[in-house]
């Protein structure tokens, strides 16, 4: 975990998973670098939001695969789930319902799946398709810490590669370009982004 640059509550908070997202960010607004995975994100995200002041809202930048064929370019993301919990299970035992679906930003936006996996086989893509446009290993934690504090969230991913076979290779070589890609659109569409 990483925080860059002072919250307040008048501006937004910028996250994102590792500084290869980030490279290309140009801004006064502080930006919180999580680490990977859904426990590093939620942890240095709600840690960062129970120190306070809480920010105006949290955007989520980041990188995410396409599950499904044709999908390229920047999202904003309208629900998240999460593909590696069984909720069901869980509800069988407990009676209690645990992991729903989060809607976040732009409900009209694609489905985010995320998990704790690199998605990078084809099986796994086919499954995961059926649910989601789009899969990463953050989003769902960043919007269930935000969302328990009370902050408005968006979460924007840039579609990196396919996750099938070759993903990480592709994630590798692409990760520069979105990262100029997210950058700018930050630029573009976050309010006090200088």
């Amino acid at each position: 975990m990483q925080l860059t640059g002072e919250i307040t509550a008048d501006r937004p908070l910028l996250v994102l998973a590792v500084k290869e997202e980030a490279q290309h960010l140009d801004t006064s607004l502080p930006v919180l670098l999580t680490g990977m995975g859904k426990v590093n994100a939620a942890t240095a995200l709600a840690t960062a939001l129970a120190r306070g002041p809480l920010p105006s809202e949290v955007v989520n930048l980041g990188t995410a695969g396409a599950l499904r064929s044709g999908w390229t370019g920047t999202h904003v993301i309208g629900t998240v789930i999460q593909h590696d919990l069984d909720s069901r299970v869980l509800h069988t035992l407990t009676g209690e319902s645990y992991g729903t679906p989060l809607t976040v930003g732009d409900p009209n936006g694609p489905t985010l799946a995320t998990g704790d996996s690199f998605i990078d086989d084809e099986h796994a893509r086919t499954r995961l398709a059926a649910q989601a446009s789009l899969v990463d290993m953050e989003g769902y934690a960043l919007a269930a810490a935000a969302h328990r504090a009370g902050v408005p969230l968006r979460i924007v991913k840039h579609v990196s590669d396919d996750a099938g076979e070759g993903a990480a290779r592709t994630w590798r070589e692409t990760v520069a370009e979105c990262a100029r890609v997210l950058a700018d659109w930050a630029s573009r569409n976050i309010p006090a982004h200088h």
